[in-house]
Formats: structure tokens, sequence, C-alpha cells
């Protein structure tokens, strides 16, 4: 309890509120308040296992009240004797991915602390989330010259039209599940090597390989996905909770008789370019660009791809031991979003799906086809991306002896 009204005391988001007046919403940074930390056994219950995942299902499907407030909500879950889940629930609005990695951090030291009987020895924090905003409100001439680049890029791009396992439904659902998926350190190793031939990142050529695998699925040569930038250019930024994440929208093309080299050159500068135009949020962009309504899909693009670099660790408490949980996932933000997260020198994919569209069993056809691609792609750089495998030895048997197989690959 010490450590959590540390945190709350140490970072203003989390004792933000949100209000409207004469029509304008407003921050309203409230003062220092003690945590109302839920404790719930769920030790006498037939499955402790089942219970705590209801428990965290539940709780993550509880409204926020924007107005009222708070906006972290904090359970502690015993399980077993000697074992407790600690449930963090906090609204996207006042925090983002690399907050995560920060409270992680901060409450770890705020625990040891409180456990030693001493100050905790945490960085000062030079700016607050309000500097952020004033410095954003003060772009507008940039953001201006921003918009003029990115009505160009985006002109006439075409929704990307992936074969779904059911018709898309007129109205966009949010049900999701995820298909969890590994690429080993060696093959990692050398996809980074290939990059590096191409002065391109990690995630670059993870995108690249992307593009390739949703092109030739649906068949299309001109789309655009979605990434996330973390919005913390000034360093100031980098220990400070808060939502600074933007959505980009990178749109590529894969021309007739393109090799993977030539298209990761490509994306590499569709990535340079997006990241030198970062200012423009992406509501403003959507309200600017004005793409035709459709109210059976997410606007500009339908599939995000990110590579995060900030995994879900657990804090450092002294006398626990203490490792991340999974929460379920029951919703999905778009068609079909790749989250790639680096551990142990290899790459941990999560693809996330919308259940009404798409099967499991057609998910995780595609997480195995994206690593086939890449083990073809770092093998042959230079060969035609629609001729790179997708298919292994068993499966091309499989196919010639009664016709069935994975389609439009």
């Amino acid at each position: 309890r010490t450590a959590l009204d540390g945190l709350v005391a140490r970072h203003e988001a989390l004792r933000t509120t949100f209000a409207e007046q004469d029509g304008q919403p407003w921050q309203l940074v409230r003062p220092p308040h003690p945590v109302d930390l839920v404790a719930d056994d769920l030790t006498t219950a037939p499955d402790p296992r089942a219970a705590l995942e209801e428990l965290l299902e539940r709780e993550a499907a509880t409204p926020f009240d924007l107005a009222a407030g708070p906006l972290l909500r904090a359970r502690l879950a015993r399980t077993a004797a000697d074992e407790h889940v600690l449930a963090l629930a906090v609204h996207h609005i006042v925090t983002d991915g690399w907050s995560l990695g920060v409270l992680g951090r901060d409450l770890g030291e705020l625990y040891a602390a409180a456990h030693e009987r001493r100050r905790p020895e945490l960085p000062e924090l030079p700016v607050r989330y309000a500097d952020h905003a004033a410095w954003q409100r003060a772009r507008t001439e940039q953001a201006e010259r921003q918009l003029a680049h990115w009505r160009e890029k985006l002109d006439g791009v075409p929704p990307l039209e992936l074969p779904t396992d059911r018709p898309r439904p007129a109205v966009r659902t949010r049900d999701g599940a995820l298909v969890t998926f590994a690429l080993p350190a060696e093959l990692t190793d050398r996809l980074r090597e290939r990059g590096r031939e191409a002065d391109a990142t990690l995630y670059m050529a993870l995108l690249t390989a992307c593009t390739v695998l949703l092109s030739r699925w649906a068949d299309q040569d001109d789309f655009a996905v979605g990434t996330v930038t973390a919005g913390r250019e000034r360093p100031e930024l980098h220990d400070v909770v808060g939502m600074f994440v933007n959505t980009l929208v990178l749109r590529n093309q894969v021309r007739p008789g393109m090799s993977f080299r030539a298209l990761l050159e490509q994306v590499r500068g569709t990535v340079l370019d997006a990241f030198a135009h970062q200012d423009v949020p992406f509501e403003r962009l959507v309200d600017a660009l004005q793409p035709e309504r459709d109210t059976s899909r997410t606007p500009l693009f339908q599939v995000m791809v990110a590579l995060h670099n900030l995994g879900a660790e657990a804090p450092a408490l002294p006398g626990l031991d203490a490792e991340p949980v999974l929460p379920p996932v029951r919703h999905a933000t778009f068609d079909l979003a790749f989250d790639f997260v680096e551990a142990d020198g290899g790459v941990t994919g999560h693809l996330e799906y919308n259940t009404g569209l798409f099967d499991e069993d057609t998910v995780r056809r595609l997480a195995d086809r994206l690593r086939l691609l890449l083990e073809a792609a770092v093998r042959d750089p230079d060969r035609d991306v629609r001729a790179l495998e997708l298919m292994t030895a068993d499966e091309r048997r499989r196919v010639l002896h009664d016709g069935q197989g994975p389609h439009r690959t």
C-alpha cells in the first residue's frame, strides 16, 4: 500500500481526471491520495486459477469514470498460501507501453524503500505531462506542414481486403483473442544481419516480412499498416508516466519482381519518412484526410505491426519472486495486430485477431507462414518476394496429394 501510494504521489498522470468545461476537455491534477488496494482471497475457490482469470477479465471490463476517477485501480489476489497476483488496471488516457516499464521500476524501488524503512532512490522528474501538452500545442505551424505531407502520402490508399473466415459485419466488432509464437535467436540474428546490410533495423525487417505476407494473403500490392511511436524524443520525458504514444500510417507498394532486399530498402524509407513527420496526432490525421466512412473497419489501416523493446518485466521486490502474468485477451482493436517483443536474443510474437473475422487455426497458420517467410528471406534476400517459400515440405506433399492447403499464399 505504501508503494502504491508513493507511485500515485510521484506521477501526476495517475491522479489526473478529465472534465468538460464549455465544450472543452480539461485535465485536472488532483492532490496525492491513498490507493484503494482491494484484497481477494481465491484460495477457497474450487479452481483458484480459473477464479483468477475470471477476476482479471472482470476487472479489465469494468469501465472508468474519466471525470471522477480514479484512473488507476489495484487488486491483490491471493491464489495460494505463498502466492499472490497484483493486478493494476490503468486507463490508456494516462499511460502507454513505455509508462508500464517506468511504473514497474518505480514500484519496485518504492516497495524496497518501504520494506527497508528508507527514502526511495528515484530520479527527479524535470517536467510534467502538462508541459508535454503545452509543447504539443505550441507546434501548430509544424503540424500543419506535416499534415500536407500525410495528405500526399496517403492519397487514395485502399483498405486491406484480407480473406476472412466469416463475412465482415456491417459494424465492426471488438471481440478478440491472442496467438503467441516465437522466432528463435538464430533466425533473429540473421534477420538483424540482413537489416544491417540495408542500414535497416530489426523492426524494418519484420515489417517488410509482414508486408510480403499480407500482400500475398490478400493478393494486394498497395495498402497501409499502422505502427506506434513512443513520442518521447525529449530526454526529459523518459521517466514521466503518461499517454505519449502516437499512431503512424505506413503505406508500401509491392511491385512485380521486387526482391526482399529491394522491398526492405523501400520500407526503410517509408518508416524514416513517417517518423520524421510524427507530430500530427492520429485522430487529427483522420479528421484532416476524412477517409470514406466505413463502420465495418478502422480508418486508414486495418493491421498493426509494432516492435516493443520494453517487455512486461516484473518489478524487483525484495523477499519475493516476481514474474509477469499475461492477462486474458478478449478484445481486438484491429483486424490483426502483430506485436513483437525482443527477449533472450530472439523475438516473441503476439498476434491479436478479431474473432468475428478469423478462426484460431487460420491465425496460427499465418504465424507459421511468417516464420517460414522470414527463413526464406534471410536465406535468399534477392529472390522475388512472390516466390519466397511459405509452406513446409509436408504441406507441399499434402497439397499435391489431396489439393488442400493454405489459400492465396
